[in-house]
């Protein structure tokens, strides 16, 4: 069976919109073309709270895990709060 290179493959989750879409230009910046799933949840009031998931194609989720770890606090690109790639914890 042959994978499609072009399936979509999550690389993070973050709890809000923004940091999601801080997360996606960045990305895009570096030539990656990712997508945002689950913002529609994660703007619920209802105290539960909702994940916002980076989804990428297969064929560049390496490439998006190198540059997530470049973009993490620590570094020079960006500052925004902590989110870990393949988090165990996100849905």
């Amino acid at each position: 069976m042959t994978v499609d290179p072009n399936s979509p493959e999550r690389l993070t989750a973050v709890p809000s919109e923004i940091q999601a879409a801080a997360i996606v230009n960045a990305l895009a910046d570096r030539g990656i073309q990712a997508t945002v799933t689950g913002s529609y949840t994660s703007g619920f009031r209802a105290e539960a709270p909702g994940w916002v998931s980076i989804v990428v194609r297969r064929m560049d989720l390496d490439l998006a895990k190198q540059a997530l770890a470049d973009l993490q606090p620590g570094s020079n690109d960006a500052d925004w709060p902590e989110s870990d790639v393949d988090q165990a914890s996100a849905p």
